[in-house]
């Protein structure tokens, strides 16, 4: 999520989730949260910490769960599925390049230029 001045501000998403999740309720936060970020604009994001409001979450008395996905056990019915036509990856690809344009790409997605969202290299 993005703040009013169109800056980055993943506080903004968690603290939203919170307010708009019913008491007792559950939240699955999913994404990229990194234990550090030094080129991160604030100093607690380089840390990999943000202005979490936990007095608003304790109150409401919500869970948070989180983790990476677990990718290993979906591989086989995915490949599957794109096998037979299914289900199209491709939708998503943004940019194929080659190999060489490698670090300009990362540079782009890294900096979340609009319209680099996955990118194939080859």
């Amino acid at each position: 999520m993005r703040d009013r001045h169109g800056h980055e501000a993943n506080h903004l998403t968690m603290n939203n989730l919170v307010a708009s999740t019913k008491a007792t309720g559950g939240i699955g936060a999913v994404g990229v949260f990194v234990p550090q970020y030094p080129g991160a604009k604030n100093e607690l994001a380089k840390e990999g910490k943000m202005a979490f409001d936990f007095g608003a979450f304790w109150f409401k008395g919500q869970q948070i769960r989180t983790g990476q996905a677990n990718v290993k056990a979906y591989n086989r019915l995915l490949a599957e599925l794109i096998h037979h036509g299914r289900a199209k990856p491709s939708q998503i690809i943004s940019h194929r390049l080659r190999l060489a344009e490698g670090p300009d790409a990362y540079k782009h997605f890294d900096a979340r230029d609009d319209g680099w969202t996955k990118v194939v290299l080859a």
